[in-house]
């Protein structure tokens, strides 16, 4: 989730409706300087006994951070505590249960994106090392209740672990108890944006399908193949979703805003400081009329935390962000942005992947969605066949694009090879979940713990 680093009150104030829109029209660049901003976050525990780290323990969360000043890291400090590093390669954070995420730098191809990944991954296991510190690359704790983990000090998690329970059951697991992949990709133009979205929503449970990494909770199978995505259909549905009104005639920018206006609100933030304002309105913001803040009116930062409160599959910024991935190993998190890079950075690519989703209806996009944390690649989609029968030709689709892009490393090797693991995927027709289960139940012997020596960084 976003890093506050600065205050916001030199911030111009919202006087028009164009300002709404501004944030998602200066999100546009020509393509060639369209970059990857690839995120991923990792379950932090203590090899001695798999407990999650609390922020203040000795060797803990807030340790863990220091020390990357060895590696070139600056702390960002919010109420007199270290929530999150910055540095040439992004920033690392925190999430609620100090998960411990890397918000990449914008790069602009896949080869520094793994490098990155690496330099990173290299740093938190040396810092691991010397603390007795590990990191699960797994979608979702296989085997921590929510009573057994610590909260992170950052004040925006505080106002939203109040306000989740009053509007999903399952939105404190989704803070909590969950990790992902993600990639931020850029646009041209507005149609631009309004075909890549389309695309990618459309498409956002496959991705979950092949990403499929989330099968136990609390020490034993959960009945799905991403109970992270499943987490998400009862969090909050006001934020969250398949977002129906994308793939209506006339969607654009301002049909986005008129979304995040009806999104209700988490927080304000003034002074270093969050203010409450879970469920209220940021239409009564814009009139002046928010209780909590009487007679004062947003400024345009405001507007720009408020869109990142919104967490359906795809989110829109002055960026498109896919979020429908479970977090996973070093070569997933090379092969999400590959998948997705590969499919929206290259014209015919793009038109290629419509044409294979385009004629779907909403009724069928959501039973999809629906349908795929538990059934995977197994989930049927229109025309009485599969995920698994269109993987195959979406990731052809996906390697065109790539080859077409010709980002070459020292090698002279093109960014096709990313793609290689969810190649096995679909040959093996077993996904990461799957095979977790076959070890489960078999040579584990129902040890879920197990899981810790095979999904370790």
């Amino acid at each position: 989730m976003s890093t506050r680093t600065v205050s916001n009150r030199n911030d111009p104030v919202i006087e028009s409706r164009d300002q709404l829109i501004l944030p998602m029209q200066q999100g546009e660049k020509p393509k060639e300087r369209w970059r990857i901003g690839t995120e991923h976050e990792k379950f932090v525990y203590c090899t001695k006994d798999f407990h999650a780290p609390s922020y203040d323990e000795k060797g803990g969360i807030r340790d863990l951070l220091m020390a990357l000043t060895e590696f070139g890291w600056e702390p960002i400090i919010e109420n007199d505590k270290v929530i999150a590093m910055k540095g040439d390669d992004g920033t690392v954070s925190l999430e609620p249960a100090g998960q411990l995420e890397l918000s990449g730098a914008p790069l602009d191809n896949l080869h520094e994106t793994c490098a990155e990944t690496g330099r990173h991954l290299e740093q938190v296991k040396k810092i691991g090392a010397l603390t007795g510190k590990g990191f699960l690359g797994l979608g979702l704790w296989p085997d921590k209740k929510r009573s057994d983990l610590p909260i992170m000090p950052k004040g925006r998690y505080a106002i939203m672990l109040n306000h989740m329970p009053r509007v999903g059951s399952m939105g404190l697991d989704m803070m909590l108890r969950t990790c992902t992949i993600q990639v931020n990709l850029d646009y041209s133009s507005e149609a631009d944006m309004v075909k890549k979205f389309r695309t990618s929503l459309a498409l956002q449970p496959l991705a979950t399908a092949l990403f499929a990494n989330s099968p136990f909770l609390e020490g034993k199978p959960n009945g799905f193949l991403s109970y992270r995505s499943h987490i998400w259909s009862d969090t909050d549905p006001h934020r969250t979703g398949m977002l129906p009104f994308v793939f209506e005639d006339g969607f654009g920018y301002e049909r986005y805003a008129d979304y995040m206006l009806d999104v209700p609100m988490y927080f304000v933030y003034r002074d270093g400081k969050y203010i409450d304002a879970a469920g209220h309105s940021f239409r009564d913001f814009l009139n002046g009329e928010l209780s909590v803040l009487p007679g004062e009116k947003p400024m345009v930062s405001d507007w720009e935390d408020h869109m990142s409160t919104a967490f359906p599959e795809v989110r829109l910024k002055s960026f498109l962000e896919m979020r429908g991935a479970d977090g996973g190993p070093w070569n997933r998190i090379c092969a999400l942005p590959a998948f997705w890079v590969g499919l929206l950075y290259d014209q015919s690519a793009l038109d290629a992947a419509w044409d294979e989703v385009k004629q779907w209806t909403m009724e069928e996009r959501e039973a999809l969605r629906n349908a795929v944390p538990k059934l995977g690649l197994k989930t049927p989609i229109p025309g009485g066949r599969t995920l698994q029968d269109i993987a195959g030709r979406i990731l052809d689709i996906s390697a065109s694009g790539l080859a077409a892009r010709a980002r070459l490393n020292k090698s002279g090797d093109n960014e096709t090879g990313f793609l290689d693991p969810l190649r096995e995927i679909v040959t093996s027709k077993m996904t990461m979940a799957d095979r977790l289960l076959a070890n489960y139940h078999g040579k584990w012997q129902g040890d879920v713990s197990k899981v810790y020596d095979e999904m370790s960084f």
